[in-house]
């Protein structure tokens, strides 16, 4: 096939007609069914969009149907092989198949979501969120699989590089993940001697110390700050930040409870008793 030819079936991937256009603004509104029976026209329609069963796909995950999002996927990829975006979703629609599927169905579904995120990461290295789908494979995969921790925390340091505050996020939860409880502290604490009303440092220190119990008294005082704060877009809200409170205070009351000494009856007491008295 010649070059020309070839420019001409890419191109015509990226062309917007109105019926696609208002196939996507039903797509954005939620209306499943209508959306999908417009996309479901369109691929008769504009047989060479690979937007049309990109959407598909969408649809496809919205309604937990993994299996036909991989197929819709896969055509779309098909189509436009070097779009990352197709390759991140094929990913995760493969990721949510191996969930439900055996230890060898896992085995083979995790290998086959790995390759689609790396191929999203190499297609497009900037994109947080191929990067950040991969971090979280590997956290969640064992090591037979491709994951472990050392392969996580290098891939945070890859977010850190695209979105400091994200990236810091995300390798925190990775240290608290792990019980590397001091680890998570040190990067909350160096975000908050730069800036000391950072709300997402203020809840991540906080939420350290609800899973580990310790600097009971810190936290409990950057989650009232919290409340003073407008929760930033992303952000928990208030109700996770009171919810995190309360887990803390119970901590601290178990522990508070756990050190009264326990009072022993005096002799008076114990000479008293029915027994002594026989």
């Amino acid at each position: 096939m010649r070059p020309f030819v070839l420019f001409l079936l890419a191109a015509s991937t990226l062309s917007a007609s109105p019926a696609f256009d208002a196939a996507v603004g039903l797509y954005k509104q939620r209306k499943d069914a209508e959306a999908r029976a417009a996309f479901d026209a369109l691929l008769q329609a504009e047989p060479r969009n690979a937007e049309v069963p990109y959407y598909l796909g969408r649809l496809d995950m919205r309604a937990r149907n993994p299996d036909a999002a991989v197929e819709h996927f896969s055509a779309a990829i098909a189509l436009d092989p070097a779009k990352s975006a197709y390759h991140l979703e094929l990913g995760g629609a493969y990721g949510n198949k191996a969930q439900s599927a055996g230890l060898l169905g896992k085995a083979s579904l995790a290998g086959k979501a790995r390759s689609a995120f790396e191929k999203a990461v190499a297609l497009d290295p900037s994109s947080y969120d191929a990067q950040s789908a991969l971090f979280q494979y590997y956290v969640q995969a064992p090591g037979f699989m491709g994951g472990g921790f050392d392969k996580a925390l290098a891939q945070s340091e890859v977010l850190i590089k695209l979105d400091p505050v994200r990236g810091r996020h995300a390798q925190a939860n990775l240290y608290v993940r792990e019980k590397k409880y001091a680890e998570a502290f040190a990067i909350f604490d160096a975000m908050l001697q730069a800036k000391d009303d950072d709300y997402g440092a203020l809840y991540g220190l906080g939420r350290v110390v609800a899973e580990s119990g310790q600097r009971i008294e810190a936290g409990l005082a950057n989650l009232r700050k919290c409340l003073a704060l407008t929760p930033p877009a992303g952000m928990p809200s208030h109700a996770a930040v009171h919810w995190r409170l309360g887990t803390i205070l119970e901590k601290r009351a178990t522990r508070t409870a756990r050190a009264r000494p326990t009072r022993r009856p005096s002799p008076s007491t114990r000479s008293s008793s029915p027994r002594s008295r026989r």
